[in-house]
């Protein structure tokens, strides 16, 4: 029915001679719009032009989905007709489409301009008017074909809005309420038909399972039968097995022990006499590596801390040295001249705290030792990075302070907590040491400090105000992060 009230609307858009039809004109400015409308558009209908406007009328509950679906059809299929200066703004975009894709895609635009604009909803009527002239003729007399579908009738009144139109579209809603339920009571009388069909089915098939069942049990109990008279002999054949398997254990038993007690007693000889060779063994590689390893590191801290020496002497000679006396016509004229500075007291002008020049003039003494406490220094200046980040970062930059300075550099890192050596490749002229397990980083700063020579000069770069006191005590020269980030970021 839809279908036919779309192609009878499509055939009467244009009119019996294909052209469109006057628009409405408002009577006046306080005219009903929808009586203005209705009259304009029925301007050649005759008699019926004269009939006064139906009253206002309002829908109590929203169009049935039946219905709003045969109003915005009818709707989308005029809608190309419509002269787009005519069209409401929000409906211009779906005038290009086909029916079918207007209907789709632009079903809640017109619903609402329809029921929002009445000029708009007047113009989709004078299609129905044209394309359907019976029926809107009996609906306008206030008759209802007994042979149209209830909301064919409900979507053609909701459009020209006669008299009692509310009424015809709430009908229509009821109709396919009450179709819809008796569809649904039908359903389910043919559900409950078909259940009842399937339960008697599987009632059947529970009977046949049962009987099958019974007779698979009793299958079951003769076979128990065989199989438990078969279990009782071989339960006396496992006994006289046991027993003679007993005899000849006891039998084994003694012999084993015989063998045991004399090959106990050549064991315990021999073990005697390898764990007096294995002590003996250990004593003596014991000596050997504590002889060994005093005298290395004896040596190793007497020429370090001899190079020390012949490197500050060195110094020393330089800084005191005097420019040689030969006659200069300047130097005969008699003024004052300004006080020469020691190198001491240039080192002792004023920097601040974590002025990187500070750290220079450390670098400059004669075989140096920086020590740098990693995580102290890479969470000061970069905590966002991961850890290993933050370990390459700082031993690329560690690596060309060591290039520039020749200072011996020794990075420390807190390794308490790793399960295993951390794979990587330490950067050309740095030293690069993880605390052991159990063992904090200050701990093992604290431990290198103490292993050097005194007299050599030490530097030790953390803020760890614990870790500064330490090596304070020990003759180290403590320096803050700080002032290695800033050295660093110059580098």
């Amino acid at each position: 029915m839809v279908e036919r009230a779309r192609a009878d609307a499509a055939e009467g858009l244009g009119g019996p001679d294909g052209a469109a039809p006057v628009p409405a004109v408002p009577a006046g400015p306080g005219a009903d719009a929808g009586a203005t409308a209705d009259a304009g558009a029925t301007a050649d209908a005759g008699p019926a032009a004269e009939t006064a406007a139906p009253p206002e009328e309002q829908l109590d509950r929203p169009l049935p989905e039946g219905v709003r679906r045969r109003v915005v059809g009818i709707a989308a299929d005029a809608l190309a007709a419509v002269p787009s200066a005519e069209l409401p703004a929000r409906l211009r975009p779906y005038a290009k489409f086909t029916p079918v894709q207007r209907a789709r895609r632009g079903a809640t635009a017109i619903a609402a301009a329809l029921e929002a604009e009445p000029q708009f909803r007047l113009r989709i009527a004078d299609r129905v008017r044209t394309g359907q002239p019976d029926l809107v003729t009996a609906l306008e007399s206030g008759l209802v074909p007994a042979a149209v579908d209830p909301q064919d009738v409900a979507a053609v009144a909701y459009l020209l809005r006669p008299a009692g139109w509310s009424k015809l579209v709430a009908d229509a809603g009821e109709e396919v309420e009450r179709a819809e339920s008796e569809g649904a009571a039908a359903e389910s009388a043919r559900l409950i038909e078909k259940l009842q069909a399937e339960l008697s089915a599987l009632r059947e098939t529970t009977r046949a399972e049962s009987e099958r069942s019974r007779i698979d049990l009793e299958a079951a109990k003769k076979d128990g039968d065989a199989l438990r008279r078969k279990l009782r002999s071989l339960e006396a054949d496992t006994k006289r097995a046991e027993a003679a398997t007993r005899k000849v254990t006891a039998e084994l038993d003694a012999l084993r022990s015989s063998g045991a007690t004399e090959r106990g007693s050549a064991d315990s000889e021999l073990r005697r006499l390898k764990h007096r060779l294995a002590e003996s063994e250990a004593a003596l590689e014991a000596a050997k590596r504590a002889s060994r390893e005093g005298r290395s590191a004896e040596d190793m801290r007497l020429r370090l801390l001899l190079d020390v020496v012949l490197q500050g002497a060195q110094g020393l000679q330089r800084e005191l040295g005097l420019p040689p006396l030969s006659g200069r016509p300047a130097e005969s004229v008699e003024a004052v001249r300004p006080v020469t500075a020691s190198p001491h007291d240039v080192a002792r002008r004023a920097l601040d705290a974590d002025d990187p020049a500070l750290l220079d003039q450390l670098l400059q003494l004669p075989l140096v030792h920086l020590l740098v406490d990693g995580y102290n220094v890479t969470k000061t200046g970069y905590p966002s990075l991961p850890l290993e980040k933050q370990r390459a970062r700082l031993l690329n930059g560690l690596s060309l302070l060591a290039t520039h300075s020749g200072a011996e550099v020794t990075c420390v890192f807190d390794g308490k907590d790793l399960d295993a050596p951390v794979p990587m490749a330490p950067p050309r002229g740095v030293r690069v040491l993880f605390s052991r397990s159990g063992e904090t980083a200050d701990e093992l700063i604290r431990r290198l400090v103490r292993a050097e020579p005194e007299g050599r000069p030490v530097v030790v770069v953390s803020t760890d105000r614990e870790v500064a006191d330490g090596v304070r005590k020990a003759g180290a020269r403590p320096v803050p992060s700080s002032m290695l980030l800033r050295r660093l970021v110059r580098t």
